[in-house]
């Protein structure tokens, strides 16, 4: 990774933090650029939600901004406004909806979106909206089989026939959510599929939005005119059990604080896990305060059944090291004893997860998802922003 003349840091001072997170920015940039080429003719926009899936969201958004994302998506109407605050310019929709009457001001104030989710949406977005060339600016949500946010087809019908006649409110984008694309033989993609396209047609004049991150991957029919990246902006596994295309975009590391040597049959950790022969213990300065995943924790010797899994996996000086023992709130353990005596040293650096460790494989090891691990990370990590247009 090449550290240009836009890089910054943020975050806890590198002399003071237990570890360290290098975002790049030029990898998020091809991110973008590979998904807008497989999203077709449709328009590619991107979700910036906790902020910026805890990459950032300023640096992110400007950066997606430069490679010519103008819609972005958040989850809630604090996130949009200060995404307002980094792109003035840009359509901003929250998806999750209208937090009641009280909660419109800042839609106003800030021009952002709202998903409209339910009829209290409708009502109280008709009653308090705000007007620009258009009355009422929104997105709609019709739910297509995954039962958590969305309007009924039916009063999406209803809906469609009374603000033919109203006006009263400006739909902009008309959009459901993909809930197992990321299974692309899965029959409910084409069922979802079908019942999307009904409710399509009841709001032609609406840009139609159905793909996340993985549905882009299934492409044809289900591209519409605007698709919705999240997790694969940001390095992410979008579709199982394939080869990962995208670009690893946040490098997560732990500062060795101490190098120990545990005897055989002595414990290391909370719980005693038992170590079967003499160990180089590195003892490094982030855990599950950090983001850092307990359950990412090593087995206990001897295993406690047979399904145990050995935990996740360290690396440095080329070298994968496991995990040992339980992660702690500000301390984990790396078994580093096949790199040899004196090999590593206080002061340097275990890669988490990052290029040599891919995410998704760190995420597994802790019985998780990426998207977790990403909007996990602490806010003690120093952090170091290369390339982009910032």
């Amino acid at each position: 990774m090449t550290e240009t003349a836009s890089s910054i840091i943020t975050g806890v001072s590198a002399p003071l933090a237990g570890g360290r997170l290098v975002i790049d920015l030029d990898a998020l940039a091809e991110n973008y650029r590979a998904l807008k080429l497989l999203s077709g003719a449709a328009e590619t926009a991107a979700v910036v939600k906790a902020d910026a899936y805890g990459l950032g969201i300023a640096p992110v958004a400007k950066t997606l901004c430069a490679e010519g994302a103008r819609r972005f998506f958040v989850a809630l109407p604090d996130e949009g406004a200060a995404l307002r605050d980094v792109l003035p310019d840009a359509e901003i929709f929250v998806l999750n909806g209208l937090f009641g009457e009280e909660a419109a001001g800042i839609y106003r104030e800030k021009r952002l979106y709202p998903v409209l989710n339910s009829q209290s949406d409708l009502s109280t977005w008709e009653a308090h909206g705000y007007d620009t060339d258009h009355p009422r600016p929104c997105a709609l949500h019709v739910d297509t089989g995954m039962n958590r946010l969305g309007l009924t087809f039916e009063r999406a019908e209803a809906l469609a026939r009374e603000n033919a006649l109203t006006g009263a409110i400006t739909p902009l984008v008309v959009m459901s959510h993909l809930a197992a694309a990321d299974s692309p033989a899965h029959p409910l993609n084409g069922k979802q599929l079908e019942s999307f396209q009904r409710v399509r047609s009841l709001f032609p004049e609406c840009d139609s939005s159905l793909c996340n991150s993985a549905g882009i991957f299934l492409g044809g029919e289900f591209l519409g005119e605007l698709t919705r990246p999240g997790i694969a902006l940001y390095g992410g596994a979008a579709v199982n059990d394939v080869d990962n295309p995208m670009r690893p975009v946040v490098t997560a590391e732990s500062r060795i604080a101490q190098v120990r040597m545990v005897k055989a049959g002595e414990t290391v950790s909370y719980g005693g896990a038992t170590v079967a022969r003499d160990t180089i213990v590195a003892v490094c300065s982030t855990g599950y305060a950090d983001g850092y995943h307990r359950s990412a924790s090593g087995a206990l010797v001897p295993l406690r059944d047979a399904s145990q899994t050995p935990g996740a996996c360290g690396f440095i000086h080329g070298v994968q090291v496991p995990l040992l023992g339980r992660v702690t709130m500000d301390l984990t353990l790396f078994d580093v004893t096949e790199l040899g005596p004196d090999a590593v040293h206080v002061g340097e650096y275990i890669e988490l997860f990052g290029p040599n460790m891919p995410i998704d494989d760190v995420a597994k090891a802790a019985g998780t998802i990426a998207y977790e691990l990403l909007t996990s990370l602490g806010r003690r990590y120093h952090r170091h922003y290369v390339g982009g247009a910032l």
